[in-house]
């Protein structure tokens, strides 16, 4: 979890950023939540009743801390999607909790924060077709549960083939890679992938993905893309984005690089790329 903090940090001390706005969220409500997830799974989050192996599939324990941090991500994104809308991009410095089906967290993620977020501005009337372009390295199969009949949201995931989760719940479009992928290939499915998308509609907000886990130094991610990759991968999304006239919201996802500095610097990077198109 340090990561988030020396994020942060890094943010304020860059002077590219000096006018940019650093907001704490709100927390996202129960009514909110419960647009994504079952009442009854949300109700056992918020008052530590979850069964052991609940838990475990988390990857955590419960905490009121632990509660108060899901709700802040998933907030966080809503926010930051609010702001989108107006002024075209914005970015959540965390989120991007994509493992957490409707009754059921998994894999660090307890709320949904891309569900969350599309299924509240949708609630409220203010957007009805969304997109969710999933670059972490882990295919994002609680998004793709959650939204599986929904036809006003398109889920594109593009991941490892072979990593978790072992059970992949069918997004709108799956690109699947081979372990040992690097930047030229992966940057090709990248706008295959997006080509698709287009061709479904068009759509009133975006939420990226933009994990630091396809990065050659991770632990977890079994690809191979350089920071300068991930960067084109960034540039691409957000070009994308910004020629269909899609407003924008970020989210860090994962990012398990044994030097923890190696995620701060792709996440940051990120942040700086958005920079370019606000």
């Amino acid at each position: 979890m340090s990561k988030y903090r020396l994020l942060r940090d890094r943010i304020v001390a860059n002077p590219l950023h000096a006018q940019d706005v650093l907001l704490v969220p709100p927390a996202a409500t129960v009514q909110q939540l419960t647009l994504a997830h079952d009442p009854d799974y949300v109700n056992r989050v918020f008052h530590g009743q979850l069964s052991d192996i609940e838990l475990k599939r988390i990857g955590f324990p419960w905490s009121e801390k632990m509660v108060e941090r899901s709700r802040r991500s998933s907030g966080a994104t809503l926010a930051a999607a609010r702001t989108a809308l107006t002024e075209r991009i914005s970015v959540n410095l965390a989120g991007g909790t994509h493992h957490a089906m409707r009754s059921a967290g998994e894999g660090f993620c307890v709320f949904n924060d891309a569900a969350v977020t599309i299924l509240t501005l949708r609630d409220e009337g203010l957007i009805r077709h969304a997109l969710v372009v999933d670059c972490d390295v882990h295919q994002g199969n609680g998004t793709a549960e959650i939204f599986g009949n929904d036809p006003h949201c398109f889920t594109f995931s593009i991941h490892g083939e072979k990593n978790f989760p072992l059970r992949k719940h069918p997004s709108s479009l799956d690109i699947d890679l081979p372990d040992g992928t690097t930047d030229g290939h992966y940057l090709s499915e990248l706008q295959r992938g997006l080509q698709q998308c287009i061709t479904s509609g068009h759509y009133d907000l975006m939420i990226y993905l933009a994990g630091a886990d396809p990065f050659e130094g991770d632990r977890l991610g079994r690809l191979k893309l350089t920071k300068p990759g991930l960067i084109e991968r960034d540039r691409a999304v957000l070009q994308f984005a910004q020629t269909n006239a899609i407003p924008v919201v970020i989210a860090m996802a994962g990012g398990y690089a044994k030097n923890v500095h190696d995620i701060v610097d792709i996440h940051a990077a990120t942040v700086a790329t958005a920079k370019q198109f606000a």
